[in-house]
């Protein structure tokens, strides 16, 4: 089945519009986002590379960002963990169709401070903390009621008591060295503007669509 082509149309993205650092350009589009959006929930696809050198992604959720780099959590022995500690060299992509936008960033993974990993965690409902614990995320299971056996008895067992952050879950950060801003156009004359780091600045580049 072909699919229909739509017109983008609702926006434009000029240079003389564009600031100087990009994680400023990224906080005012997210903005515009968030006027439109149902919730704060900012989902994102991870692209990472696997042991076999494919590309793999996918969707996980920006829970925090500033000019450090932007931050997720997840287990650190999942296939993503797995795949960040061989080579920590990744890449984000955020879509807004209501806006007709994307922004791609490029960049390094690191594990966030533990501090920030353990106040996440805390905030969590237990629910998800247990979660945490009993699921060897991306591991083989015979099925659903096994996992949610564990997850019941889990809570049974930690009722009124704290459950702490596990040592193998936690918060990655990845710190940008490139952006690439996207704006859909008429004709698919598309705006697209790529930040490159450069010491302490960033140089600006203008792509054809």
């Amino acid at each position: 089945m072909i699919m229909s082509h739509k017109e983008f149309s609702r926006k434009n993205l000029k240079a003389v519009d564009l600031e100087s650092n990009p994680h400023i350009q990224f906080d005012i589009w997210l903005k515009e986002y968030f006027q439109l959006a149902d919730n704060n929930n900012v989902a994102m696809t991870l692209a990472t590379i696997n042991r076999e050198h494919f590309p793999s992604s996918r969707i996980v959720y920006l829970r925090d960002w500033d000019i450090k780099g932007f931050i997720f959590f997840t287990n650190f022995d999942s296939n993503k963990g797995q795949e960040i500690r061989s080579n920590n060299k990744a890449s984000l992509l955020f879509y807004w169709p209501e806006l007709e936008r994307q922004v791609r960033i490029w960049g390094i993974i690191e594990k966030v401070e533990d501090e920030i990993s353990d106040a996440y965690f805390k905030n969590r409902p237990k629910g998800s903390q247990a979660g945490a614990w009993v699921s060897e995320q991306s591991k083989e299971i015979i099925g659903r009621a096994s996992l949610e056996k564990k997850h019941k008895a889990f809570l049974l067992k930690t009722e009124n008591k704290i459950i702490p952050r596990p040592e193998f879950w936690g918060g990655y950060r990845l710190t940008p060295i490139m952006f690439e801003f996207w704006q859909g156009r008429e004709n698919r004359l598309h705006d697209r503007y790529l930040y490159k780091k450069s010491g302490e600045n960033w140089e600006i580049k203008q792509l054809a669509p």
